[in-house]
């Protein structure tokens, strides 16, 4: 195990979500959602589509070699390589997590890219989680979906595509099927949950008791 600083470390729901899962799968899913927040970073703070392009190449082809040779020593992939390659995530699904950053670079926000930004981000994303956390559950993509929208909506200055993302997050989570989630996999529907309270017109504040509570009876209920 290597130990790399957890993403969002201002976001205290994500670490009360981190703890739903068991102790030995947190350094993988750590290092999974560094790799998320690392990519982001890139696309966030490029200027020029090119640019942003090279670097996102760059982790592209970074991550592949994972399925081939030990890394280089760059904290993130060798905390991949440690804790996610181990664990039956190949490098090139962690590859294929760029698709959805790229998204942003190369199209107009419009409804169409937005729903391929949340499958090719989200969807990968917690299908990959899903691999880690040894479940196999529809849910999970669903649920990666409306959290990358939930995220993309709190970050867009366009209003329009902000609110298009907004309601596709809400959309998709009255959609997603009912039911107890399993033990293991409650770390990912808290996720969802905080997700479809940011995208709420009156929602509590992070932390805030309302929701803090509500992640509790998640985690011990499943619903």
């Amino acid at each position: 195990m290597i130990k790399i600083p957890s993403p969002s470390p201002a976001n205290p729901e994500w670490a009360l979500a981190l703890t739903y899962a068991a102790a030995t799968q947190r350094p993988a899913l750590t290092a999974l959602f560094a790799l998320d927040d690392t990519l982001g970073a890139i696309v966030r703070s490029t200027r020029e589509p090119i640019v942003g392009q090279m670097r996102l190449t760059w982790w592209y082809e970074a991550l592949r070699k994972l399925d081939e040779a030990p890394p280089p020593p760059e904290p993130i992939l060798r905390a991949l390589y440690a804790d996610v390659i181990s664990a039956g995530v190949s490098g090139a699904d962690l590859a294929a997590m760029t698709d959805g950053w790229e998204i942003l670079l190369e199209h107009v926000l419009d409804e169409a890219a937005i729903d391929r930004f949340a499958v090719a981000r989200g969807g990968r994303l917690f299908v990959a989680a899903g691999r880690l956390l040894s479940v196999d559950d529809p849910r999970i993509e669903a649920a990666g979906r409306i959290w990358a929208l939930a995220d993309l909506s709190s970050r867009l200055s366009d209003p329009i595509a902000r609110t298009v993302a907004r309601d596709a997050a809400a959309r998709l989570f009255d959609r997603m099927s009912g039911g107890r989630w399993p033990k293991q996999a409650r770390v990912l529907g808290a996720m969802a949950l905080t997700a479809r309270f940011d995208v709420s017109t009156s929602s509590p504040p992070p932390g805030s008791p309302k929701r803090v509570g509500r992640l509790a009876w998640h985690r011990l209920t499943g619903y």
